[in-house]
């Protein structure tokens, strides 16, 4: 009679073992699956303020000396990539903007002028 108890006993002891240590072994998988997430696909860092200010320049030129004929893509890709670079710009330098949120037209042509005379203001050299 006393075997069959400690049978049932030690049975319940594992089961009550393997329950408490499942938190722990699910807790040490996941840090594992971060570690080897996180090596294989490192974040990307800032890039530096001078190469984003070359890109201020650049594609300030680049919309200034879009012909007359282009197409209208062209001409929204060009704002976009420009309001990217100079929202860029704008957090490298803390300078806070809403750039991102202000519908186009003019209203967003207004906000533009606005972001480009705080990074000229924060020392940007925006004009080349």
């Amino acid at each position: 009679m006393h075997v069959p108890l400690l049978q049932i006993g030690g049975t319940v002891a594992v089961i009550a073992a393997l329950i408490a240590w499942t938190g722990p072994v699910f807790r040490w998988a996941r840090r594992k699956a971060e570690r080897r997430r996180t090596a294989r696909y490192p974040t990307p860092g800032r890039r530096p303020l001078q190469v984003v200010a070359a890109d201020v320049r650049r594609l300030a030129r680049s919309i200034s000396l879009v012909p007359t004929g282009a197409p209208m893509a062209r001409r929204r890709a060009l704002a976009a990539a420009y309001d990217d670079v100079l929202v860029e710009a704008a957090t490298l330098l803390e300078i806070p903007h809403e750039l991102r949120t202000t519908p186009d037209g003019p209203a967003r042509d207004v906000e533009r002028l606005r972001l480009l005379a705080a990074l000229e203001g924060a020392g940007l050299a925006v004009q080349g």
